[in-house]
């Protein structure tokens, strides 16, 4: 028997598993992108087409009438200014909230990593257990809290309520990072006589970009996207987009207009859309460098 005869190629080559790796790609791809592609096109159909009852067809007359509609016109309960008031809302709501929650956050978990003590590990648990408990268990003390001190719906009153809620998320994050850094960096700037702050600041956080990123970007999407708490806290005059944009869909006012309302839920997503397309490669980047190892 001839060697050529002993070897066999194997059932499936690597030929075959690249075939099968894209075709589940692909169709992966499709499973997602379709319900999005979906809302775009039903958002530039007047409702001439939608009345016809076909969501799944192409539109005819594609116009961005809903989208202008979407953006300024639209009722929102017994205001009909569209969904353009909520984006400044969000805009102040997320810019301070984020830059707070990931630099305090940032401190917490340094401080944390280098906390060499059991008492360290015990805080650490209990902050991990805050990422368990529901916001509903925690809104009405929060509301309590927030009518004592007069901050209850107000634009402070949601910031700070944002930044709390996500200490315990973003403490972990940094803690796990910052528990991978040798120790070495921070025992040569004590020895040229750096504080902990000073020390934080300048050495610890410059060579932190991948876990800023990463839990900046994480933050924005879940402050940006957020109704309930939002709704709760904001108060009428600081109320973000997603609330504008409920407001919007359920409106009883007139008949339903479906173009608009995707068209509304486009425009709301469009920010966090940006905010990827822009920092996703650092995004990854910071993933695959362990920036959320534990």
């Amino acid at each position: 028997m001839t060697s050529a005869a002993i070897r066999r190629e194997p059932a499936f080559g690597p030929r075959t598993a690249r075939v099968g790796l894209y075709a589940f790609l692909v169709v992966s791809a499709v499973f997602f992108l379709l319900p999005l592609l979906l809302v775009i096109m039903n958002s530039l159909k007047p409702m001439e087409e939608i009345r016809q009852g076909n969501l799944l067809a192409l539109p005819i007359n594609p116009n961005f009438d809903a989208w202008v509609s979407a953006w300024q016109s639209a009722c929102t309960g017994l205001e009909c200014a569209g969904i353009r008031p909520g984006l400044w809302n969000s805009i102040k709501i997320t810019v301070p909230s984020v830059v707070i929650s990931t630099l305090a956050g940032a401190l917490n978990g340094y401080a944390l990593a280098q906390w060499k003590s059991r008492h360290a590990n015990m805080i650490m648990l209990l902050v991990t257990v805050g990422l368990f408990v529901p916001y509903q268990a925690m809104l009405y003390p929060t509301v309590k809290i927030l009518s004592n001190v007069g901050l209850f719906r107000t634009y402070l009153g949601i910031v700070f309520v944002h930044v709390i809620y996500g200490l315990p998320y973003t403490t972990l994050l940094f803690r796990n990072f910052y528990v991978g850094v040798p120790d070495e960096i921070s025992r040569a700037a004590r020895m040229e006589g750096a504080s902990f702050l000073r020390t934080f600041w300048s050495i610890i956080l410059p060579i932190s970009t991948n876990i800023l990123v990463v839990v900046a970007i994480l933050q924005f999407t879940g402050i940006w996207n957020d109704y309930l708490l939002g709704l709760i806290f904001a108060g009428n005059d600081n109320l973000p987009m997603t609330v504008q944009l409920t407001n919007i869909v359920s409106n009883a006012r007139g008949a339903a207009n479906p173009n608009v309302n995707m068209a509304a839920a486009l425009i709301t997503a469009i920010p966090t859309l940006v905010v990827y397309f822009l920092s996703g490669r650092y995004f990854v980047r910071g993933i695959a460098a362990g920036a959320v190892k534990g």
